[in-house]
């Protein structure tokens, strides 16, 4: 098939390209590389089937594809809050123009939403039933209330328009081509504790959160968008959950060194427990994530001491 990436040279989209690529599809990858790399996807270059196309998504753009995975927007707080406004630009004209281009072509399009449309919830674990308690004025508000309304796009087109769509909603992902200066916390532990600086733990260390590997992901993906007819939104993410001070100290007992914990205050509207519901993905999909988090670690342990020359 001829496939359409946005947000392609990210951390989980150059990860699907691979995914797509072994499989034997034409994909083009959009990026305008705001958190894009191009040496995540550089080993593609040349391979028969790809290419890499500099556009924004706000922007409107036409190709012939049969399928369009939307992957573009800044998924890390010092990322999405850095420019709020183009955040929300990027959630929402994104969401428009790549809806407009299923519509044009009558290819099926997956929106890659977010655990985040949750907000800081009083249900758990999170089903994707539970409609969330976001703060629509708050620091994150760009970010949720931006994924938010793409989903209202979604399955508006598909109702009165008849776009296939898909929605996934991703809980925290992690693995190799992060960025070292996300700002997200495995990230954050990781770096932190391989240059023997203290590992920063805001709040008092005793919010959760739930860890799936991405390649777990990917996999939930690809069998989401081509389910013959399930339309989401379908949680996908590791229901394992785990406090932040436990996912320090096993970053710590894994780097060794001397780093030690530092208490910061909370963010505003940091979430306080996050762990999904995946009922839905294991009896539809027949998905649930493999790789434990101990495992995942290693190997994205050993990405980040490549990428630092440590």
């Amino acid at each position: 098939m001829r496939i359409l990436v946005t947000g392609g040279a990210g951390f989980l989209g150059s990860h699907l390209c691979d995914r797509l690529l072994s499989e034997g599809h034409d994909v083009t990858c959009l990026d305008n590389f705001f958190t894009g790399r191009q040496h995540n996807v550089a080993h593609l270059v040349g391979r028969p089937g790809f290419r890499i196309v500099s556009h924004d998504v706000t922007d409107p753009y036409s190709f012939d594809v049969d399928r369009i995975y939307n992957l573009a927007c800044p998924a890390s707080p010092p990322h999405y809050q850095f420019d709020p406004v183009k955040t929300m630009k990027t959630s929402v004209l994104g969401a428009l123009n790549c809806l407009d281009l299923a519509k044009q072509t009558g290819a099926r399009v997956f929106q890659a939403s977010t655990s985040e449309v949750y907000g800081d919830p009083d249900v758990h674990p999170q089903p994707e039933s539970y409609k969330g308690n976001v703060n629509p004025i708050g620091i994150r508000a760009c970010y949720d209330e931006g994924k938010r309304c793409a989903e209202t796009l979604f399955f508006d087109y598909h109702r009165h328009h008849g776009v296939p769509i898909r929605v996934a909603r991703i809980f925290n992902t992690y693995g190799p081509r992060m960025l070292p200066d996300d700002g997200r916390v495995v990230s954050n532990f990781i770096v932190q504790a391989l240059r023997g600086e203290n590992l920063t733990l805001y709040g008092d260390g005793t919010q959760t959160r739930s860890f799936c590997y991405v390649n777990d992901l990917i996999e939930g993906f690809v069998r989401l968008m081509e389910h013959p007819e399930l339309t989401g939104p379908v949680n996908l993410g590791n229901p394992g959950e785990f406090t932040m001070l436990q996912l320090a100290e096993l970053v710590l007992a894994k780097v060794g060194g001397p780093s030690c914990v530092t208490h910061l205050p909370l963010p505003g509207d940091d979430p306080k427990q996050r762990q999904p519901e995946i009922t839905l993905a294991r009896r539809e999909l027949g998905w649930e994530p493999s790789v434990p988090l101990a495992e995942g670690l290693d190997v994205t342990i050993r990405h980040f001491r490549t990428l630092l020359g440590l």
